[in-house]
Formats: C-alpha cells, sequence, structure tokens
C-alpha cells in the first residue's frame, strides 16, 4: 500500500489520508469543499462541487490517475433536490468517460457541507 498526499487538496481532518494506491488501484478519501488551505467554500451547491472537483483532481494526479481512469465514484449529497444541480457539474469532469456511480442522500455531512464525492481509479 502507498499513502497518497499533496499539498494540493486539503489535508485529512483525522486519522485517515486523502487516499491509498493497492496495486494499481486508487482509493480516495471523501473530499468535501474545502480549499488546499482548509477553508471552507461557503457558496451555492454547485460551487461546493466545483471545489470537489479541484480537490479530487490534485489527488488522482497525485496519485497517477486521472478523471479518465476512474471505475466508481460516491457521491453523498445533503438534499437529493439538489441533485440536478451536482449532476450538472458532475458531467462536466466526466463528459466523455462515465464511471459506474451511486448517489446517496445522508443527514449531515462533515463540516455541514452539500456535497462529498469519493473515487476509486485505476493508477496510469
Amino acid at each position: 500500500m502507498k499513502t497518497i498526499h499533496t499539498n494540493l487538496a486539503p489535508g485529512a481532518i483525522g486519522p485517515y489520508s486523502q487516499g491509498v494506491i493497492v496495486n494499481n488501484m486508487f482509493y480516495s478519501s471523501g473530499q468535501i469543499p474545502l480549499t488546499a488551505e482548509g477553508d471552507l467554500v461557503q457558496g451555492t451547491v454547485e460551487e461546493q462541487t466545483h471545489q470537489v472537483f479541484k480537490n479530487l483532481q490534485a489527488v488522482l494526479d497525485e496519485a497517477g490517475a486521472s478523471f479518465e481512469t476512474v471505475v466508481k465514484a460516491t457521491v453523498f449529497i445533503k438534499n437529493m433536490e439538489d441533485f440536478p444541480l451536482i449532476n450538472e457539474v458532475y458531467g462536466k469532469y466526466f463528459s466523455e468517460h462515465k464511471p459506474a456511480r451511486s448517489c446517496v442522500e445522508v443527514a449531515r455531512l462533515p463540516k455541514d457541507v452539500l456535497v462529498e464525492i469519493e473515487v476509486i481509479a485505476l493508477v496510469k
């Protein structure tokens, strides 16, 4: 196993890592809309989702993976009514390549954010 860490994404806020590579697969921790400096993006669900994807891009890059090698994404949202807005942003990052995906509404997310996404990707 290889632990992944980059300063281009927010650091872990608990006893976990940004992600782990096992063999040729990368497993990310859930990313929330924190900047790399640790500041919470307070904007709309679309703005929060873009920040989540910025963080995912950083950890994927560090792992030697990319959005094109993601095989599975799990999306956690605070309100299922936001799904169309989140899905529109999601589609900008996964336009041609469409990995498997689960999306679930949850009662609460860390720091009361609106969205959290984790991915599993093939390392190049």
